[in-house]
């Protein structure tokens, strides 16, 4: 019982899939909400967080005053970056693809007492030439590359301790967020910085771009909660086939 989906996340399921098999057709209106919480037994507030992820996903779009319609396909596909993501456990990378209907997989290979270029240690705030482990990942959706990555993580941390190869150990395939917390380390927020860049030859021949063809890239650091920085990575996505969203949640108000 503890690992069931939200009842949002299965009705958003179930309407990604009907969307998927045509039971409506672009721009066609859906039902309202109180009808679709009549048909899924469930309240409205549940089908509205559910039509708004599918909205956020791009397959729906709402239309002020009238009600939500069957967005037109788009060629790119959406991946949607929130706090959230590091909330389900287990791989944020697979959860991400699992709630927009695709297969996520991944490689990687990990390479210990690797030193600290001077930038990496600025951000990591540790020595240049500190040791390291460098881990670098290619991330495909249903077997087609959708981004890569390449981590950093001080040795100091991790260093004797049976998380030192993120992709080995007890722990192999969570995310940092999990892995950390494994010993003993609170993450308590991340910092991604995005930034439009051109596919370098190495990054093209990964992505299945043309070198120079457009790229997402996003500078990305874990904090724990007493400050230090944990972990960094350079995460790249190919423009052509993958747009980025944010989503951020806002704070219910403090009682009264």
């Amino acid at each position: 019982m503890g690992n069931a989906e939200p009842p949002h996340q299965v009705v958003a399921s179930d309407l990604r899939r009907r969307l998927t098999a045509g039971d409506w057709e672009v721009g066609e209106k859906l039902p309202s909400r109180a009808q679709l919480a009549e048909a899924y037994g469930v309240g409205t507030n549940v089908v509205q967080k559910a039509v708004e992820r599918l909205i956020v996903e791009g397959l729906l779009e709402g239309r002020a005053g009238s009600g939500t319609y069957v967005a037109p396909p788009r060629e790119r596909r959406r991946m949607i970056r929130s706090r959230h993501r590091e909330r389900r456990g287990g791989s944020p990378f697979r959860s991400d693809m699992h709630e927009i209907g695709s297969s996520g997989t991944w490689e990687a290979f990990s390479e210990a007492r690797t030193p600290a270029p001077e930038q990496i240690a600025r951000r990591l705030g540790i020595e240049p030439g500190g040791p390291t482990v460098r881990t670098t990942y290619e991330f495909l959706a249903d077997g087609k590359p959708a981004q890569i990555s390449t981590s950093w993580e001080p040795m100091a941390i991790t260093g004797d301790t049976p998380i030192l190869l993120p992709e080995m150990g007890p722990l192999a395939g969570k995310g940092v967020i999990e892995r950390m917390r494994s010993i003993g380390i609170d993450i308590e927020s991340w910092l991604e910085l995005p930034r439009p860049a051109r596919a370098t030859e190495e990054q093209a021949s990964l992505l299945g771009l043309s070198t120079g063809d457009l790229v997402l890239a996003i500078e990305r650091t874990y904090y724990a909660s007493d400050g230090r920085a944990v972990e960094t990575a350079d995460i790249v996505v190919p423009d052509r086939s993958w747009e980025v969203a944010y989503e951020f949640a806002v704070d219910p108000p403090e009682p009264a």
